[in-house]
């Protein structure tokens, strides 16, 4: 989470924006993006020339070359250097708008392969006003620089504290959220990276998110993988295989697949696949394609019948998003392919056919491993629904023997819209239990956690809330007799209206 000290930077470029004219916040936080992108590009460059210089070996990957980058939009060759962040921020302020308007913008439309460069060709750099851009930069640096602090006081030590600027990207998305342009919001980084370690994606996996919004849980897998298969990636097969094939993603949004793929390319995965679509939609024929899916789908709504696939109407007949994301996940894992999603509490208990056509399917299709109900606080200040994570591996023959509940009651931070730390988590615990869960066969239901057998569930109409099966330890608390209260209170009084007589009669005196 982010400070206020970064919250009010945040604010303050914002404003800055607003007071020269950007009334859309849309639009301010597409072009605090692009900028925000050209510096992390910038500081990433800087680290690996540092490296270079120790090591006295070339810059691995460089972003900017030595020499001069031709523009195709303009015909003009333009030193590399001056597109880079801490060139260009230093440039008298009309020079600055000129290059980073006309050059540096542009080349940041072509670093990427051929999906990304489709996804950024529409893009258009609309700081028109010189003074404006100097400020805005000004005022970035500041924000950077703040970020970078906090990050290497806590757990974020990734390239230029690209886990911390998803903390900016929520905090901006939570700002257009509240200006009721924009429905997004973003899962948070310490529940993303709690999913992540529940699945332990690998090398060998083929990883999707088919509502992907930021890439947050892409990005997580990757960060995973670097760490846990660092050697692996020194072989140049594997590492291609993680920059060009493991990781997949759709979004129906365009800012978001363009954030997307910045914050991708940002973890050295430089070419994700990800697609600007529907997920939902006929348009993703995806089936028995991916080993992982990790995803918090919209639940807050329902589609247009001719806006659904074919395919999953017929899996579930229902409008709602959130049952026929399942449906959807479903379909495109592979036999064996695992999945952790985010559903809310209706999915869980809903008395609709549908919801029970999608929980039967769960238990009797497939191999449902696991529900983790989750506080309503978690997704504060979007929404104080209520929501779990359920944990499933496609089969389509069944499986299903127990399922693990686990009822998480604090997460680290407040349930308030602050959302501000709080000693104590229940996130290690949930980690360390899943992977054991043997030795979660002797937990009574009394416990936090505990094994239910699908006979159970299929017997309470496959309701999958861990407060069916929880078992409340009530004790039998035993009062005094109500004459025994009642002479008690008498001989109290008595002994006040003597006090109180008493106390009359040394002020009359």
């Amino acid at each position: 989470m982010i400070t206020g000290d970064i919250k009010q930077k945040v604010d303050a470029v914002w404003q800055t924006f607003w007071n020269n004219g950007f009334t859309q916040p849309s639009a301010i936080f597409e072009q605090m993006t692009y900028l925000l992108f050209m510096q992390r590009l910038d500081k990433e460059q800087l680290g690996k020339e540092y490296i270079a210089n120790v090591t006295h070996t070339p810059v691995q990957s460089p972003t900017f070359l030595d020499g001069n980058w031709h523009n195709p939009m303009t015909g003009q060759d333009v030193p590399y250097h001056e597109m880079r962040w801490h060139v260009f921020r230093n440039m008298e302020a009309e020079k600055m708008l000129n290059r980073v308007r006309n050059d540096a913008f542009i080349f940041l439309r072509y670093i990427g392969g051929d999906a990304y460069r489709s996804a950024m060709q529409d893009t258009v750099f609309q700081i028109t006003n010189a003074r404006l851009l100097s400020r805005v930069v000004e005022g970035i640096d500041s924000l950077v620089k703040s970020v970078d602090a906090q990050a290497e006081d806590g757990d974020a030590q990734t390239v230029g504290g690209t886990d911390m600027m998803g903390d900016v990207y929520e905090y901006m998305l939570s700002k257009m959220a509240a200006s009721g342009t924009n429905g997004q919001f973003r899962t948070p980084r310490h529940i993303i990276r709690m999913m992540v370690n529940l699945m332990r994606p690998t090398l060998d996996d083929t990883i999707c998110d088919p509502a992907m919004g930021s890439a947050g849980f892409l990005m997580e897998a990757a960060k995973y993988i670097q760490k846990n298969q660092c050697d692996e990636l020194l072989n140049e097969v594997k590492l291609k295989r993680f920059q060009t094939e493991i990781f997949h993603g759709s979004d129906s949004d365009a800012s978001m697949l363009r954030i997307g793929y910045m914050n991708m390319m940002l973890h050295y995965v430089d070419e994700p696949k990800l697609n600007y679509r529907n997920s939902l939609a006929d348009e993703n024929k995806d089936t028995n394609k991916y080993t992982l899916c990790l995803a918090n789908p919209p639940f807050a709504g329902s589609l247009d019948k001719d806006d659904i696939a074919p395919s999953l109407q017929s899996a579930v007949k229902t409008k709602k998003t959130e049952l026929l994301f399942l449906a959807l996940m479903m379909r495109m894992l592979q036999p064996g392919g695992r999945c952790a999603s985010i559903v809310p509490d209706t999915v869980l208990t809903g008395d609709a056919q549908a919801y029970k056509t999608i929980r039967s399917a769960l238990v009797d299709t497939h191999c449902l491993r696991a529900v983790i109900a989750m506080p309503s606080g978690v997704f504060q200040p979007y929404s104080g629904v209520s929501t779990a994570i359920i944990i499933f591996t496609k089969t389509g023959t069944g499986g299903t023997d127990k399922v693990w509940f686990y009822d998480m009651r604090a997460d680290g931070f407040s349930l308030t819209t602050q959302r501000t730390p709080t000693p104590g988590t229940n996130i290690p615990d949930i980690e360390s239990r899943f992977h054991n869960l043997e030795a979660e066969a002797s937990r009574s239901r009394k416990e936090q956690s505990f094994l239910v057998s699908a006979d159970e569930i299929r017997q309470n109409g496959y309701d999958l809330s861990y407060k069916r099966y929880h078992e409340v330890e009530r004790e039998a608390v035993e009062y005094e007799a109500p004459e025994v209260i009642i002479a008690r209170m008498e001989a109290r009084q008595k002994e006040i209206d003597t006090a109180f007589a008493e106390f009359k009669k040394l002020v009359e005196a």
